[in-house]
């Protein structure tokens, strides 16, 4: 079947929701598992491990306690250290600080947002990305080095994990217990566990009966596959492997699968958007001759390029495409909220035109292409961006299985994979599932967060998020959550947590001046940001639950959805917000006492 031609939007949008339907789970998210009971080893197994660290409990008095080791905290904990707060204590599952890039170690991973954006903290250190969009093992390296540079090693406890956390109302502090038998009574008490922490598994009747071997992409297994994230997996010569899951990880270890596996069976439910990635190596010359200020300048040009406010020319990538459109259409007349949304739709369907296209030029086998071909609007899921992934469908060891509707899969036995009735033999399955992005709190943080009179975290957020700017809960004093949820959600992850951080860092330099220990938002101004939220989405309801079901809408269930937590008018606008809430030097919404 050819591309429909953008002239016929209304078939588009009629095909829009013929693929979405067919994909609708009435589970939800509830279609999904937690790696937990027999599954544990999914999520619990480090592969990564250095030998465990021996060490007498710590029993401390600390101003800061950060639970997460990845951006959120080292950039909460380097961002306090500028501010003259150096009394932190860091707290990680992990062996070494990086966070997602500590687990994430998968073959091709790679982050697809430009690294002079995406890296923190680059003038500051003076580091030099080595290509425009990095790979997954120098982020590692790069969070290992902030975490040198700012001396935050002696700081950190890894290999702990939070068992429990309680605001102890007499002491006005946090009390917080590890499975070390750690007990430390902190002021400030900081959640920076990201949205892809945990691990989640497809729930597939028999997963843990498979008697061949198997792993969730966040616990690569390079004892089994043999290579590296660079090097070939040199072990699967003789091996038969599934990979379950073509979002942004699958698009980028499948083609390094296909490499080396004497067979591979990709099972697809949705098809990715893939865009153009052109990585290549940076132009250290040009790097170096940028002015002061470059990056914090170049990170916002993303952000607003991307949304089709700025000359995306310093950018231009497959972020700021439709923005690019939209701008370079944009009549000299003003335009009504009618005429801006068909021109943004036309600009969609133009650019997810162009990648269908892409698939068509691409993959040789037609009956391939169209399973690989994304009906839906762009932003109904997280673009990707591979130039590797569709070429690797025209390798004779390759086959693509489409799983959804009635075709999809419906057990794992002792040998295989059953889909549409059919069974896969496999040696290997490779789950490429994601992470538990929209469930419970409950399911991401995985210790009780107790705040004043016995109030429940999970309970407080039982129907959704409930904070003053993203940041802090009423109940929950001297409490702060550094992560996308109530800000502005962007692309770049490091620019909402950055921003946060510095936020962070002038509430608490601010709270000293005033000779005040508790910081905590008012019930009034907790449902006002609330209903601002609210307010603030305009978009209509109807697009995200047209949209094929994934974790941008709630797996089509509506409802609370991660954009409808979000203030709609975009990272810059929500920082201006911030700046003039910081001006007007009231700290308003706070009881400070």
């Amino acid at each position: 079947m050819a591309t429909i031609s953008p002239e016929s939007p209304a078939d588009i949008l009629a095909r829009y929701r013929a693929e979405r339907d067919k994909r609708i789970d009435a589970k939800g998210n509830g279609q999904y598992v937690d790696a937990v009971g027999e599954l544990a080893r999914f999520g619990d197994t480090d592969p990564n491990a250095t030998p465990r660290i021996e060490r007498d409990p710590i029993i401390a008095e600390v101003e800061v306690l950060i639970v997460g080791a990845g951006f959120g905290g080292l950039l909460t904990a380097a961002r306090l250290k500028e501010a003259g707060i150096d009394d932190v204590r860091i707290l990680d599952l992990a062996s070494d600080f990086g966070g997602t890039w500590y687990w994430n170690r998968y073959p091709g991973v790679q982050c697809d947002i430009e690294s002079y954006s995406y890296l923190p903290l680059l003038e500051e250190t003076g580091y030099v990305a080595k290509h425009r969009y990095a790979y997954g093992d120098e982020i590692l390296e790069y969070s290992q080095f902030l975490g040198r540079y700012f001396d935050l090693y002696p700081k950190t406890s890894f290999q702990t994990a939070v068992t429990d956390v309680h605001w102890d109302e007499k002491a006005q502090r946090w009390q917080v217990n590890t499975d070390r038998g750690d007990r430390f009574s902190a002021r400030y008490f900081m959640l920076a566990v990201g949205r892809v922490s945990r691990p989640k598994l497809p729930g597939i009747k028999g997963i843990e009966t498979f008697k061949g071997h198997s792993f969730h992409t966040s616990r690569w297994d390079y004892a089994y596959t043999g290579g590296d994230t660079h090097a070939d997996l040199d072990k699967l010569g003789d091996k038969r492997v599934a990979v379950i899951g073509t979002g942004a990880t699958g698009i980028q270890l499948i083609p390094r699968v296909a490499k080396t596996a004497q067979q591979l069976t990709v099972f697809q439910r949705t098809p990715s958007s893939v865009g153009v990635r052109g990585n290549h190596a940076t132009d250290v010359d040009w790097y170096k001759a940028q002015k002061p200020g470059w990056q914090e300048y170049r990170r916002a040009l993303f952000l607003d390029a991307a949304s089709g406010l700025c000359d995306d020319s310093e950018i231009r990538d497959g972020w700021t495409e439709t923005g690019r459109i939209l701008r370079e259409g944009k009549p000299a007349h003003p335009e009504t909220p009618e005429e801006i949304g068909k021109r943004a739709m036309m600009a969609d369907i133009q650019v997810m035109n162009g990648r269908r296209q892409r698939i068509d030029d691409t993959v040789k086998d037609p009956e391939t292409a169209e399973k690989l071909k994304p009906w839906y609007n762009l932003f109904c899921k997280r673009p990707t961006f591979n130039d590797e992934f569709l070429d690797a469908f025209n390798r004779p060891n390759v086959s693509l299985v489409d799983a959804s509707g009635d075709n999809a899969i419906t057990e794992i036995t002792e040998t295989g994979v059953i889909a549409g009735g059919k069974e896969y033999p496999v040696d290997l399955i490779i789950y490429a599932s994601g992470f538990q992005v929209i469930g419970k709190v409950g399911q991401r943080v995985t210790f009780p967060v107790k705040g004043r009179d016995g109030v429940m975290l999970e309970d407080h957020w039982g129907a959704g998020m409930r904070t003053l700017h993203g940041l802090t809960a009423h109940n929950f004093p001297n409490w702060f959550y550094i992560g996308q949820g109530q800000n502005a959600v962007a692309a770049n992850y490091t620019t909402t947590v950055d921003d946060q951080a510095k936020h962070l860092a002038y509430i608490l330099t601010e709270a000293k001046k005033r000779d005040a220990t508790v910081i905590e938002p008012t019930a009034e101004a907790e449902q006002g940001w609330l209903d601002e939220i609210r307010a603030s989405n305009k978009r209509p309801p109807e697009f995200y639950e047209n949209c094929t079901p994934g974790y941008y809408n709630n797996e089509g269930k509506g409802g609370v959805t991660i954009w409808a937590e979000s203030y709609a008018p975009g990272a810059a606008a929500f920082n201006a917000l911030l700046k003039k809430w910081r001006d007007e030097g009231d700290m308003k919404g706070l009881t400070l006492r």
